[in-house]
């Protein structure tokens, strides 16, 4: 079933129409579902799909020349292979002189890596055939750094050449809520926090068990797939993967600033530094800043995938449990635990709602970004939080609480939201209260005596979009 991605899939088709070359970079973290849009778009169109192995240039070319004999007139013979790379992208552009062809180079990282001079061939024939072929040319891959800098960079031979580009993300929830049937809209938001909404991910969870026996079944089963799956990643994207799952669990256990990751991991400033951009590179992790401020030296690190904040924060300190198969008593020590970890989740969810409803008109100030803000009150003498808020101009905000509790929020939580608004000096604000079950009377009454106030429950935002 393919469900998402609609304006990616739209705007593919799009640009298949102009009948003319066409060069699409689609570009991603592994798992998160490009190869699956990508056959989705070619199902009813002619194709060279070819994907990029891990193996050296006589290995890539002959699968490359399989793929390319497969479609052509000219090879009845389709046992051997090209002389060479140019021969045979030469031989695939030649082919969609005349008809169109989408031509899909996937994991395209492993064959640049094996024959350095490919973007430059590429680049030749792009240039030299822009005017007259009708290829759709997509180059696919899961290396996002060596997408972005040896495809779409300034550096690259290939620089300037693209018609279309997409970065794929993890779905988002209200895209989760298309894929499964059975769940109740509490459980799907669990399942979307502990599969980060990749949909390979997602569609190993069973909807004919309970979100109790997903967690035992797929993460705490020793021989299940995503019992080691984080470690997995690191490993195939990572040259040193010990010292990247140091950071990610100094991270996970609640390290946050540079200094705090580097005591806790051992790692010198410098190293950590470079192992953080790449973990950023990848989708794994975030730097943040307080929503609105410029200074770096305010700057945390957190965990980005909610998956791996899920897998790192119960994982490896049960891991010798698991594997003697004590999967219930590890299970009943994490059940309390879900709550608070999905206090962050609903946080997402909350933001993909406020952003939904300002691309509809509806949000109740229109904003141009959305953050998170900590820093100090100084009337209490206190650090302290704003789960988002969001601006677009000096006089408007919205400022948001968001509570994944059994208990409905109450005047309180509305009276220190308030409070903490007025740090700043926005002259029209708005504020929105998000609660996974309710508010009390109380609540209720004073948000409609100020007229400011907009109240959400989880399930209602969740029917609405």
């Amino acid at each position: 079933m393919f469900i998402g991605r609609s304006r990616e899939l739209d705007y593919l088709n799009k640009r298949y129409e102009s009948d003319k070359l066409e060069f699409a970079v689609i570009y991603g973290r592994r798992r998160v579902g490009k190869t699956t849009l990508i056959n989705e778009f070619i199902k009813d169109k002619e194709t060279i799909f070819y994907t990029g192995i891990e193996g050296n240039a006589k290995e890539n070319l002959e699968a490359l020349s399989k793929s390319i004999f497969a479609v052509s007139e000219d090879f009845t013979d389709a046992s051997g292979s090209f002389a060479g790379f140019q021969e045979a992208l030469e031989t695939a552009f030649k082919i969609a002189e005349k008809r169109r062809i989408v031509f899909v180079i996937d994991e395209y990282p492993y064959l640049a890596n094996c024959y350095r001079a490919i973007s430059s061939i590429l680049q030749v024939l792009i240039d030299r055939n822009k005017y007259s072929s009708k290829m759709y040319l997509i180059l696919c891959g899961s290396s996002m750094s060596f997408m972005e800098n040896q495809v779409n960079g300034y550096q690259s031979p290939l620089f300037g050449r693209r018609t279309c580009q997409f970065k794929i993300f993890p779905f988002e929830f209200f895209e989760v809520k298309e894929y499964f049937e059975k769940f109740n809209i509490m459980e799907l938001a669990v399942i979307y926090g502990i599969t980060g909404g990749i949909p390979l991910y997602m569609s190993m969870m069973d909807e004919n068990l309970s979100i109790e026996e997903n967690i035992k079944t797929y993460f705490l089963g020793s021989n299940a797939y995503l019992f080691e799956e984080p470690t997995n990643l690191i490993k195939q994207e990572c040259r040193d993967p010990a010292q990247y799952n140091s950071i990610i669990k100094a991270i996970a256990a609640g390290a946050s600033r540079m200094s705090e990751i580097c005591t806790k991991t051992g790692i010198d400033t410098a190293l950590a530094a470079s192992y953080l951009n790449k973990l950023i590179s990848l989708g794994i992790v975030k730097k943040e800043k307080p929503f609105g401020v410029n200074n770096s030296r305010k700057s945390i690190y957190a965990l980005e995938d909610s998956m791996f904040r899920f897998w790192y924060r119960f994982i490896p300190d049960n891991i010798t449990a698991i594997q003697r198969g004590l999967v219930e008593i590890v299970y009943q020590k994490i059940a309390p635990q879900i709550t608070a970890f999905m206090g962050g989740v609903f946080e997402e969810i909350c933001k993909q709602y406020l952003w939904a409803l300002n691309r509809q008109g509806e949000a109740a100030i229109p904003f141009i970004n959305l953050g998170r803000w900590w820093g100090n009150d100084p009337k209490n003498k206190c650090e302290t939080e704003i789960d988002i808020m969001g601006t677009s101009d000096n006089t408007s905000a919205i400022f948001c609480e968001c509570k994944w509790t059994n208990e409905n929020i109450d005047t309180a939580v509305l009276d220190a939201l308030i409070e903490r608004s007025r740090l700043f000096h926005y002259t029209d604000v708005h504020f929105y209260l998000f609660a996974k079950t309710g508010f009390t009377k109380g609540c209720q009454d004073k948000a409609n005596a100020l007229g400011n106030v907009t109240m959400v429950k989880f399930e209602d935002m969740a029917l609405k979009l």
